[in-house]
């Protein structure tokens, strides 16, 4: 199994700060900034300690986090001020794809039966500061939890009475030390001090990880650079695309050097025709590109890249260098996530942008209590149709369904994204 490497963000006020019991702001204390820094630059995830106290500053910081899931693209855990069966529901609602229950008190050993049977055990994780805490419910934490947080202690004393899987959390600030934790058969995973740092780029750790021959999570190749197919001038043509939306952003090249160099780091690296030289997107302007697919054609002669473009990947300032329409033929377009996005724009502009005689600003006008009437009267019609032996009936139905749908996703706040990351989530 593949050792984890977890950034941790502390959040107290909304804020990160730099630990337990600090109020010193963590980088600029902005947490989605640091989420999608950490997801970009090779956490595999993100353990999210909460420090509220009081309901209110609780229920803000459960905000907040929901704020973190939505920014990272890399699994969220919460831990911190778990006390209730409803805190796990926020939580896990949230987007996070893990609750941490605290040991040290009794309530949630408690809790843990309960919110495993209902959300799953894979969504369970404990921590523990003490042997004991594990010792004592040894029983209970091995069949409702998935993993367990060990708070900078005891790893190896509980390896050695169970098979459960070992998260450290540890303050060592010391690559020499972090090599040798992480080459523990106990752990798992590793968060802390030195993870979580803004100045350790874990790409470079990860590589060192295996040279040492610790098992981690990288970009490696499953084919040999031997094995394309090249151009005369030794290189190969990379298609790049946005991950999320297949949007074609740029036509690049690739040589051995450059190739390597992107599986290493996760920024794509192309090498410069006109400049004779590698060079890293967005070294210069900002605007990187983090790998987060790379395929090659039956051919093996061309690279298919799918990325998390920050900013523009043109040099014009255009999100996509193919901007300049040559010919076009008119066609509908039935791409679903196309039709969905565009409709929900459609109708979150309506929303900011009020339009004379729109339906849509009328059900706006008249609030969540019409919105939900017409979604409930639209699942009441599905029904019906469904009873009906007519498809076309059915599928005017599901459509009018999905608007008013959209509708109340736009009056509550949420995003076709929201949703697609929920579902996934679920797999």
């Amino acid at each position: 199994m593949n050792k984890q490497l977890i950034p941790c963000l502390y959040l107290q006020a909304e804020k990160a700060v730099t630990g337990f019991g600090q109020r010193n702001l963590f980088g600029d204390g902005n947490v989605e900034t640091l989420a999608k820094f950490y997801g970009d630059n090779g956490a595999d995830e993100l353990l999210v300690f909460d420090f509220s106290s009081a309901d209110a500053e609780h229920d803000r910081a459960i905000g907040k986090i929901r704020d973190i899931c939505q920014a990272s693209e890399i699994p969220v855990i919460a831990a911190g001020n778990i006390k209730r069966m409803e805190d796990v529901k926020k939580l896990i609602y949230a987007g996070c794809a893990k609750v941490v229950l605290n040991f040290s008190k009794k309530s949630n050993i408690e809790l843990l039966e309960e919110v495993s049977r209902r959300f799953g055990k894979e969504r369970m994780m404990i921590s523990i500061s003490d042997l004991k805490e594990f010792t004592e419910n040894q029983e209970l934490i091995e069949t409702y939890a998935d993993s367990v947080l060990a708070l900078d202690t005891v790893e190896n004393e509980i390896a050695q009475i169970s098979q459960i899987s070992i998260v450290l959390h540890t303050d060592e600030s010391s690559q020499e030390k972090v090599l040798e934790l992480l080459g523990e058969t106990a752990v798992s995973g590793l968060c802390g001090a030195y993870v979580s740092s803004l100045e350790n780029d874990l790409h470079t750790l990860k590589e060192t990880c295996e040279k040492a021959g610790i098992p981690v999570n990288t970009y490696k190749s499953n084919i040999a650079w031997s094995d394309f197919k090249l151009n005369s001038d030794g290189m190969v043509p990379v298609i790049v695309q946005d991950y999320r939306t297949d949007e074609v952003l740029m036509l690049a090249y690739m040589n051995e050097e450059s190739y390597q160099a992107t599986c290493e780091t996760g920024k794509m690296t192309y090498f410069s025709r006109s400049r004779q030289k590698l060079w890293c997107k967005g070294d210069t302007s900002g605007h990187y590109q983090y790998v987060k697919e790379l395929s090659l054609d039956c051919d093996n002669d061309t690279i298919l890249a799918k990325v998390h473009q920050v900013g523009a990947a043109c040099h014009t300032g255009s999100y996509s260098c193919f901007f300049k329409e040559l010919a076009k033929k008119d066609y509908i377009d039935t791409n679903p996530l196309t039709i969905l996005q565009e409709d929900f724009e459609t109708i979150e502009n309506r929303k900011k942008n009020p339009k004379e005689g729109s339906y849509t600003n009328y059900l706006f006008t008249q609030g969540i209590d019409k919105i939900l009437k017409k979604c409930g009267e639209e699942a009441s019609e599905i029904i019906i149709a469904a009873k009906n032996p007519n498809a076309e009936e059915l599928k005017y139905e599901i459509a009018d369904f999905l608007y008013h749908m959209m509708v109340l996703m736009a009056e509550c706040g949420l995003t076709w994204e929201d949703i697609t990351r929920e579902l996934a989530n679920r797999r």
